[in-house]
């Protein structure tokens, strides 16, 4: 019988059976996936062909093969990584310019990792309604770098229901990933998407100004209007992996049509002479953010310093 990964803590998964059952599942024998060293071969988001046994649990046979993927690194085991969902329409980012901040560092490298992994992203700014005066300009510069680039940036507030209704159009039919740091308002917004699922929401600490942590495994919801969203655990430190220095300005896009006109092939755009790159962000074709995070990430420096 085939299925749907819903849920997933680490030994159990809710599959939802194509009868419309949901069943309680196990991962047959030492299944693993070829090429992905994973602290779990079964993801969230997973097509699988289960077997229904006496107990009326199930027991997971196989792993369809996935459109797409996307990763973080293990918090516990470092040599290994944690396969967050599988099969994704589009992943929505939640930013905040504050409580908490959402750095463009943080934000270019879960664009690069989306991209690595062919899955398209846009821009939701939750919390709109707190934000005037420098944070409203913040809010608008943030959508001025990503906008231009083909990333839809969405203005929202979980609050007052101000674009809660275009948002919701939008996950018709679709397999909707929901990402960000904790406390930018996944929950609460994903609660005002869809009033039935109630999921539980979390305070802002405090001391270090960061969401209290009420997602602790990714977990896929039927919305009422069609279509799937899935909450993720709020991601303090995301970690681009395996990402080779030469290959992490094919994931900016505006870079990706100018490659060809460097000199060198090897050009890593940096401190070579004649380098495409370096001229389109002095020419201001570039934003030099971009750029900025760009080199950050070449050099695997600390977003969060």
């Amino acid at each position: 019988m085939r299925g749907l990964v819903l849920k997933s803590t680490g030994s159990r998964f809710d599959v939802l059976a194509e009868n419309g059952d949901l069943v309680s599942c196990r991962i047959r024998g030492q299944m693993r996936l070829h090429g992905i060293e994973s602290t779990s071969p079964v993801a969230v988001g997973d097509h699988v062909i289960i077997a229904i046994q006496d107990d009326e649990t199930g027991m997971i046979k196989e792993i369809e093969d996935r459109k797409n993927y996307i990763i973080r690194k293990s918090v516990n085991l470092s040599k290994q990584t944690q396969i967050l969902a599988a099969n994704i329409d589009r992943a929505w980012l939640v930013v905040t310019p504050i409580l908490p901040k959402t750095s463009t560092g943080f934000i270019d490298r879960f664009i690069a990792a989306a991209e690595s992994f062919h899955i398209p992203v846009s821009l939701i700014f939750n919390k709109s309604d707190l934000f005037a005066d420098d944070l409203a300009e913040v809010q608008t510069d943030y959508i001025a770098i990503y906008e231009p680039l083909g990333y839809q940036c969405l203005k929202v507030s979980a609050i007052t229901g101000d674009g809660i209704e275009t948002l919701r159009s939008l996950l018709v039919d679709k397999i909707n990933l929901v990402a960000g740091h904790s406390g930018v308002g996944k929950s609460s917004l994903i609660n005002a998407l869809d009033p039935s699922l109630n999921l539980r929401t979390g305070d802002i600490s405090r001391q270090h100004q960061k969401g209290k942590h009420t997602t602790t495994f990714a977990e896929m919801h039927p919305l009422s209007q069609g279509g799937f969203i899935i909450d993720t655990p709020g991601i303090r430190e995301f970690v681009n992996i395996d990402f080779k220095p030469a290959e992490i300005c094919h994931y900016f896009v505006e870079m990706r049509n100018l490659l060809q006109q460097c000199q060198f092939n090897n050009c890593l755009h940096e401190n070579e002479k004649h380098c495409a790159i370096k001229d389109a962000v002095e020419k201001g074709i570039i934003h030099p953010m971009r750029y900025y995070n760009y080199l950050s990430m070449l050099h695997n420096e600390d977003i969060f310093k």
